[in-house]
Parts: C-alpha cells; sequence; structure tokens
C-alpha cells in the first residue's frame, strides 16, 4: 500500500489496525463493561470555570452490575468531600449503540487489551448553561478506567476538557 496515494491520517489508521495497535469493534459488548465490576481508586480532574483552573481530588468508584441487565450502578466516592458522595446508574442500550442518552461514536479495543469508547450527546454546560457538544471517551480493562467529558460549545471549534475520572484497580 502506498501512503502517497492516501491522506497521512487513513494511512496510519490502516497500519495501526493491521499491526494490531488498535482494532475496530462495531458495538459495544456487555462482558467488556464486565472489566468494570470492582472497587476503583483514583482521582477527580475538573475544570474549575470560575477559576479557569483544573482542581484535583481524590475519587473512588464502586461498580457493580444490576442483576443480569445491561445496567452498571456506580457508587462515587470522594473521601475528603463525602457530601459529594453519589450514585449513577451507566446504561448500555440493547443493541450496543449508546451509553445513556449518548451516541456510541466509536469503539476501539487497543493494542495493550484495553477498550476505547468514544460517545456524545448535544446538551448544555458551563456556568451559564451555553448549548455544547458533550463528548464522553471511556477507557478501561483490568487495572485502569478513565472517564473524560470534553466539551465543544455551539459556535466554537476547540474541545475544552471539563472533567476526567483516572482510577486504577488492584488485582
Amino acid at each position: 500500500m502506498r501512503c502517497k496515494k492516501l491522506s497521512l491520517l487513513l494511512c496510519l489508521v490502516l497500519i495501526f489496525y493491521y499491526n494490531g495497535i488498535a482494532q475496530v469493534v462495531k458495538n459495544i459488548s456487555l462482558k467488556d463493561f464486565d472489566l468494570l465490576i470492582g472497587s476503583w481508586q483514583g482521582n477527580l480532574t475538573y475544570l474549575d470555570y470560575s477559576s479557569g483552573k483544573p482542581y484535583t481530588m481524590p475519587a473512588n468508584v464502586d461498580i457493580r452490575n444490576s442483576g443480569k441487565t445491561n445496567k452498571f450502578i456506580f457508587s462515587n466516592i470522594y473521601p475528603k468531600e463525602p457530601n459529594a458522595n453519589s450514585v449513577d446508574t451507566l446504561t448500555i442500550s440493547k443493541d450496543g449503540n449508546k451509553i445513556n442518552d449518548d451516541s456510541v461514536k466509536s469503539i476501539r479495543k487497543l493494542g495493550n487489551g484495553n477498550v476505547e469508547i468514544i460517545t456524545e450527546l448535544q446538551g448544555k454546560d458551563g456556568n451559564d448553561n451555553k448549548p455544547a457538544l458533550i463528548r464522553h471517551t471511556y477507557i478501561f480493562g483490568n487495572t485502569v478506567f478513565v472517564i473524560r467529558k470534553d466539551i465543544q460549545f455551539a459556535g466554537q471549534t476547540e474541545w475544552v476538557k471539563r472533567n476526567e475520572y483516572s482510577y486504577t484497580k488492584s488485582l
């Protein structure tokens, strides 16, 4: 294959694909999400819109499957801010094309065995609830779990990293 005839980006994607660095997957597998079940320790880093600076704090999560369903229960634990503790549900659509209300844009199995899922949803964000495209990136494997939220405000071309949860799990 000659890279001169293809765009550089397409060429790189094909090289990565054929070398096993990343493999494109068509839809989400509930089995992949079984890797998440258990207790994870890490941090939350978020952009404080008031100061414009990132803030990092300890954050842990306990994840369990809601029976034999397509729902996973996230018990969010903030050791230094227990009043912020919460419970969320992550629901995978039956056809594997949505996480909660977010449309799945890409799913890849990375060369290191981790899975990367990118979703998008039109919504609102910021202190003044501006319309925005909201992108979530999930990366997970046996010992790593990352959820990143990026925002692209309406009329803008730049993405803003709103927050990132970064966890590890001991085996």
